[in-house]
């Protein structure tokens, strides 16, 4: 008679024999096992308005079990922002984190007009909401523990924000997109019309124009030296970005104290069949933090 394997332990083997085949060592236990309930403080999540640029656009925190305060980490969706994220937000929340998703203003039912520009006063005001303390205390938030992340067109919205706020606890990027990159105008658009989706107030030639107007203000690249202050994870793909995140990690490694970790796996631009190893590479990541 063959002995019976319980399914959480055949689970375990699966994502871990996943992540060792991707270079990415042992899974944490958050990404496959859901923490004990704690009955006065549970998991829940809480829809966030936030007031910015004289609209109220739309969020929500994934608050962890316990009563905290917790650190918290704000993941910044891409353009238009059909990948979210949210399973990387999930799991770093059965790691103990606060996790909050936000849509800028004019995409995914968010009022207002969308602009690049106009996304990281968004994601700065996400971050002054958190950090007022009502709202901190209502989400169970520790206000000086709290990271920025993003993926694509948000990985350049995490390095702006992280660059210029200094009271962050660390920064993550995800494909990040270098706007300053060589790119006709002609392809802009094409690129932006294949992404305008959900976004309203704003055409493909807008998108274009705003990129090309502020394109040295918007260099991935130039926010080297305020990343270099506090710990910073990028990671990219197979997408052809890398080039420009390759280039920001030696520029910040240039400063001294640069905590700077970079990996690179071999997915999509969605990181289609590596979610487990991206979070798993986030949540190792965000335990290395004190």
């Amino acid at each position: 008679m063959r002995p019976v394997i319980p399914r959480a332990a055949v689970l375990a083997v699966v994502l871990l024999a996943s992540a060792a085949a991707a270079g990415a060592g042992e899974v944490p236990a958050a990404v496959y096992r859901d923490p004990p309930r704690d009955r006065a403080h549970p998991a829940s999540m809480a829809v966030l308005h936030v007031p910015s640029g004289g609209v109220e656009i739309n969020g929500v925190a994934y608050l962890p079990a316990g009563a905290g305060p917790h650190p918290a980490i704000v993941i910044c969706h891409g353009l238009p922002g059909n990948e979210k994220n949210l399973d990387l937000a999930q799991a770093v929340r059965r790691a103990g984190w606060t996790a909050v998703t936000f849509n800028y203003r004019g995409s995914w039912g968010s009022p207002g007009r969308f602009s690049f520009m106009g996304n990281l006063d968004d994601a700065a005001a996400v971050l002054a909401y958190l950090r007022d303390p009502g709202h901190a205390r209502e989400l169970r938030i520790d206000p000086s523990r709290i990271v920025i992340a993003g993926h694509s067109m948000g990985g350049w919205v995490a390095a702006m924000t992280g660059a210029r706020d200094g009271s962050l606890a660390g920064t993550i990027l995800i494909s990040a997109w270098d706007p300053a990159a060589p790119q006709s105008h002609e392809h802009a658009v094409e690129l932006m019309a294949d992404n305008h989706e959900t976004l309203a107030g704003v055409t493909p030639e807008d998108m274009a124009a705003e990129r090309e107007a502020h394109v040295s203000e918007m260099a991935l690249g130039a926010t080297a030296a305020g990343l270099a202050t506090r710990p910073l994870l990028v990671l990219s793909s197979d997408d052809g970005l890398a080039p420009g995140t390759d280039a920001l990690v030696a520029a910040a490694r240039a400063h001294p104290g640069a905590r700077v970790t970079a990996v690179h796996v071999a997915t999509d631009h969605g990181w289609s069949d590596r979610r487990i190893s991206l979070e798993s590479a986030v949540i190792r990541w965000l335990g290395t933090l004190r």
